[in-house]
């Protein structure tokens, strides 16, 4: 269980987890309906979450499926940040070009 209270709105945790650098862009995201905790859409940004909470986050061209482990107290070092989620996918990161079309 995460160090404090156990809910925390859905644009803090964001940030806090680093998914946006400011909290400014996590309103966004969750206003533009890029967010769904437990498969239901919101547009809420001052929406509560906790430990147990699973979410789908459309960000950066990339949609991923999380697990909130825990809120945190701040937007910490990446480190920390890793700490507040499990991936419950694996990230949508672009393929490589293959090895023929490589450059020497």
């Amino acid at each position: 269980m995460a160090h404090g209270s156990d809910r925390i709105r859905i644009d803090k945790w964001l940030w806090h987890a680093r998914f946006v650098k400011t909290r400014g862009l996590a309103v966004d995201l969750v206003q533009a309906g890029r967010v769904r905790v437990n498969g239901q859409r919101i547009d809420k940004p001052g929406r509560a979450v906790g430990p147990g909470d699973v979410l789908t986050v459309s960000v950066a061209g990339a949609v991923r499926v999380i697990r909130i482990e825990g809120c945190g107290e701040r937007r910490g070092p990446a480190s920390e940040a890793a700490t507040l989620y499990t991936a419950l996918d694996e990230p949508n990161v672009p393929h490589a070009a293959p090895e023929a079309e490589r450059p020497f």
